[in-house]
């Protein structure tokens, strides 16, 4: 089969289309055909080396790390049938850029009615992790969160779901995605400014949701009473410092269906800034290491 991937650690010109053995079923995994992948910027440090110590890479792999598909092998005990429609996480030391991938069983789910393949090959990196953060957070319909990073991949969905809950939000993201962020119902603070002036001394926010660190993270905690209402997905040792905490990831099957029945009801709409088709993974793959993005970036292994 063939997978866009790496051999070796490093940047950019490190990755090429590969023709490699098909996988075959592992203890714990469902094997499917491709649909969706997308792509994430945690991918880009993985292909740089910078997570060797909590990713295990089995080079040749694939980049990518979260897809559906269909359902081509496995076990009977996984719950799942030859031609189910998944998504999920992919197994230890496997990529999602590839023909046919591997998902790790306990981290798959089916997808619901009213939800497309690239809808849910986004849900487990970014979707699920603004959907945890929220759930940890325990707001209350009236209160505030402040977002930092409103307007990535995790930081747009984070102010889908506090809005669904009745919670005020205040989004801190550049200039251009100021539309985007405001699409969502929050207030827009350019972050630029922020970093300057930080926000009014007399603003006050119950939750700090942070994808973003440093000094933008350090004015955003200095806001919020309750310091244990603070999570980071991009500084946790700072916000374990500054009284909060890292976001806790379910990662499970239950977990991710959640996610994707927000999405069939129309609650959430997962913002794909682009799909692009597998022969151009490289630009979905340039997009998202630009750091400029307005969304998620998907690549299909179909037209």
């Amino acid at each position: 089969m063939r997978i866009y991937g790496f051999a070796s650690y490093g940047g950019p010109e490190v990755q090429q289309f590969m023709d490699v053995e098909d996988e075959t079923l592992r203890p714990g995994t469902v094997l499917i055909q491709t649909v969706a992948a997308g792509v994430n910027p945690a991918d880009i440090k993985v292909r740089s080396g910078k997570r060797t110590s909590s990713v295990p890479v089995e080079f040749p792999m694939s980049l990518g790390r979260e897809a559906s598909g269909v359902v081509l092998e496995a076990e009977p005990e996984s719950g799942f049938e030859v031609g189910d429609k998944v998504f999920g996480s992919t197994a230890t030391g496997k990529g999602a850029l590839a023909d046919q991938v591997l998902l790790t069983a306990s981290q798959t789910a089916k997808i619901p009615e009213g939800v497309s393949f690239e809808q849910a090959a986004c849900i487990p990196v970014a979707i699920a992790t603004a959907w945890d953060a929220i759930q940890e957070l325990k707001l209350e319909e009236g209160q505030t969160l402040l977002v930092l990073g409103a307007g990535g991949g995790v930081g747009s969905h984070a102010l889908q779901f506090a809005r669904n809950l009745g919670v005020r939000t205040i989004g801190v993201a550049s200039h251009r995605k100021k539309e985007l962020v405001e699409s969502y119902g929050a207030q827009h603070l350019d972050s630029q400014t922020f970093q300057d002036v930080g926000v009014n001394a007399e603003t006050e926010v119950d939750a700090v949701f942070d994808c973003v660190g440093g000094e933008t993270l350090q004015l955003g905690a200095a806001l919020v009473a309750d310091k244990s209402k603070i999570r980071s997905i991009a500084a946790t040792d700072l916000a374990k410092e500054l009284g909060g905490d890292a976001v806790t990831r379910r990662r499970n099957s239950a977990a991710y269906l959640e996610v994707a029945n927000f999405i069939a009801t129309g609650a959430v709409a997962p913002n794909i800034n682009s799909v692009v088709v597998i022969e151009d993974a490289a630009e979905a793959i340039a997009e998202v290491e630009g750091g400029h993005s307005l969304g998620k970036a998907v690549v299909v292994f179909r037209d």
